[in-house]
């Protein structure tokens, strides 16, 4: 079994919505297999690791977690820097977090590099019945846009696991099949023991299943 400081590929990967829809559930379920009924809304920034395997190439996973509301918007930038992967978030019962997913992407693209790999999230899905967003709706929106689509429940794990390594598995054979220009601020790292040519995300101190809780107005 490998050391948690071993992997081959370091990918930063960030999930993005409105306040509530889940993110910081879908987060604990991944990395740490929890889920907090109580949960409230992450105030600064909240990230967590896991390693998994593709390809027999370990892949450690930086998932980053940011509350939703207006008022935290100044810590964009450096949230969106270094970033592959994200996640774009709804709640399937509440019709406003869905309409406000166009607006989530447009600026995700504002932001983020323009080869990031991005899948649209229905979560909580346990809660068909209270459904408002139909699934065919959030698909066309999806195929629309380039992205893919999936429906989780974070509350009985449904989908998660599937939600995770889908966009790593993705983000891999993308950057597996072609270098990526050091430019592009997509950059990925190589961990130790690494075959490849080590690539350098943005310092974020990545250590495992950690949180780091900072104020953005500090």
């Amino acid at each position: 079994m490998a050391r948690e400081d071993e992997y081959d590929y370091l990918f930063k990967v960030v999930l993005i919505g409105d306040s509530g829809v889940g993110k910081s559930n879908l987060l604990s379920r991944f990395t740490r297999n929890e889920f907090n009924l109580e949960s409230k809304s992450t105030i600064g920034v909240e990230f967590a690791t896991r390693s998994i395997q593709v390809d027999k190439k370990t892949i450690k996973a930086q998932i980053w977690d940011t509350a939703g509301q207006e008022r935290y918007r100044a810590i964009t930038s450096a949230y969106y820097r270094g970033a592959v992967g994200a996640l774009l978030v709804y709640d399937i019962s509440k019709h406003t977090t869905y309409e406000n997913v166009e607006r989530w992407l447009k600026e995700l693209r504002d932001h983020a590099d323009a080869n990031i790999v991005i899948s649209l999230v229905g979560n909580k899905s346990d809660l068909r019945h209270l459904r408002s967003v139909p699934s065919d709706e959030a698909k066309s929106f999806s195929e629309k846009n380039g992205i893919s689509f999936i429906e989780t429940s974070a509350l009985d794990s449904t989908n998660v696991e599937q939600a995770f390594q889908t966009i790593l598995t993705e983000i891999y054979r993308i950057v597996s099949q072609r270098p990526m220009p050091e430019s592009t601020g997509t950059q990925i790292n190589g961990g130790a023991g690494s075959s490849h040519i080590p690539i350098r995300l943005p310092p974020t101190n990545p250590v495992s299943d950690s949180k780091q809780n900072t104020s953005c107005c500090s």
